[in-house]
């Protein structure tokens, strides 16, 4: 047995492979939107669409054929599609059929690759740790992607668009070096356990449970409804932000390209601060209560993005810096949730059901305000809506149960089951 806890350089390497995989092409490819639209003469609801199209023909993807791979086989497989993608981006020109091919192929890659392995994988090594432990990879999205705002900027005022998505493409394959020389799938497989125990918890002892069990309880489609519907809200503000700002006077291409590149990047610095802060709360305080406070906090700024204008910075600050923030705790709590209310075990499979619906809020929601934002000519009632579905997400996480936990002796080894006669 190795004589330190591996868990921690899991850590460390999972915030490096969840940015290269996630933070890097899913928060900056909306960066890209405006420029199709200039070459290719696309409609917003045109180039909105390749999201959501490819989450609605991935549906099976995760309950399928997640939950039977390791996370180091999903991470190799999936940053591989994510790299193909993007490469295939590059080489468009102009033929949307092509276009909503590679979001499919994207859009498996990113299921692969993105939260589902990462989790499973923290929610194996760390069990008093985990929400921290979950934090601190969840940084890594925050940092990467914001240190790709700034990369797509400058590539692609020095070199243009198409050789821009190329460099994002080979730069998310450096997930391969890493997963190969330092992640582990579980600390078993090294004569470790969870934290480094020298006994193993009965958590890790349990057997998955049925997806019938899980689909059978009211708390796990409050999970899936809050999440999809925060998610939602969330996915929309995204993709849509560079054209709001367009909308709200940023007419100019490279004031635009800046402007959105401070947003972005401030919006994931304060996700940073988010993850690590309430994943500190959710190791001490009741997960729905911390959930339903972060779900309120989405909701409550989104009318903010409004107020950006020319000149005045205060909003831009205050908007990202707050958005940021709960957008951060929002991805991170799902999964730490799920796990504690289904067990680890049990995680992927629960996590493969939530994840392909979140997905499809997460891309379908935004199609739906590009559709309003062509039929009304503005963003005022498009955000209105995306503000109503984050309150929804909040209002059904607060329905949560606080002690939801199952009863693991439902899901012990028949041996391990502790019974009592009459």
């Amino acid at each position: 047995m190795p004589r330190k806890f591996y868990g921690w350089w899991i850590v460390a390497a999972a915030v490096c492979t969840f940015g290269l995989s996630t933070g890097l092409p899913y928060y900056n490819m909306p960066f890209f939107y405006d420029y199709y639209t200039q070459a290719f003469g696309w409609s917003k609801p045109d180039i909105t669409l390749g999201f959501p199209l490819a989450a609605l023909f991935t549906l099976w993807v995760g309950p399928v054929l997640v939950h039977r791979f390791p996370p180091k086989r999903l991470l190799l497989i999936g940053s591989c599609f994510t790299a193909l993608a993007f490469i295939g981006f590059s080489s468009m020109r102009g033929n949307l059929t092509l276009y909503y091919a590679l979001w499919f192929l994207y859009t498996v890659g990113y299921i692969f690759s993105g939260p589902i392995p990462h989790q499973v994988l923290i929610s194996q090594w760390f069990r008093k740790n985990r929400s921290l432990a979950m934090g601190i990879t969840y940084v890594g999205v925050g940092f990467v992607g914001s240190a790709g705002s700034f990369i797509v900027k400058g590539v692609t005022s020095a070199s243009g668009f198409r050789t821009c998505l190329i460099i994002v493409g080979f730069i998310v394959l450096l997930v391969w070096p890493i997963t190969i020389l330092f992640l582990k799938n579980r600390p078993q497989d090294i004569g470790q356990n969870p934290d480094g125990a020298a006994v193993a918890a009965a958590e890790t002892k349990a057997n998955p449970l049925p997806f019938s069990a899980l689909t059978g309880t009211v708390a796990f489609w409050l999970l899936v409804v809050g999440s999809a519907c925060s998610i939602g809200s969330i996915g929309s503000i995204n993709q849509h932000m560079k054209f709001v700002f367009q909308d709200q006077g940023f007419t100019d291409q490279a004031i635009r390209d800046a402007v959105w590149a401070q947003a972005n990047a401030m919006i994931l610095w304060s996700s940073i601060a988010g993850r690590l802060l309430i994943g500190w709360l959710a190791d001490r305080y009741p997960k729905k209560y911390v959930m339903a406070a972060t779900y309120g906090l989405v909701a409550a700024t989104i009318p903010l993005l409004l107020l950006v204008r020319p000149g005045n910075e205060t909003s831009i600050y205050m908007f990202a810096i707050l958005f940021g923030f709960g957008m951060g705790a929002d991805y991170m709590l799902i999964p730490l949730m799920a796990a504690d209310v289904f067990g680890v075990n049990t995680l992927a499979r629960a996590m493969a059901i939530i994840l392909p619906t979140d997905t499809i809020a997460q891309t379908w929601f935004p199609y739906f305000v590009a559709q309003l934002r062509q039929i009304m000519g503005s963003y005022n009632e498009a955000l209105i809506a995306v503000f109503g579905l984050a309150f929804i997400g909040a209002i059904a996480v607060a329905l949560l149960p606080k002690h939801g936990k199952m009863d693991e002796t439902l899901h012990l080894p028949d041996a391990q089951r502790v019974t009592t006669g009459d």
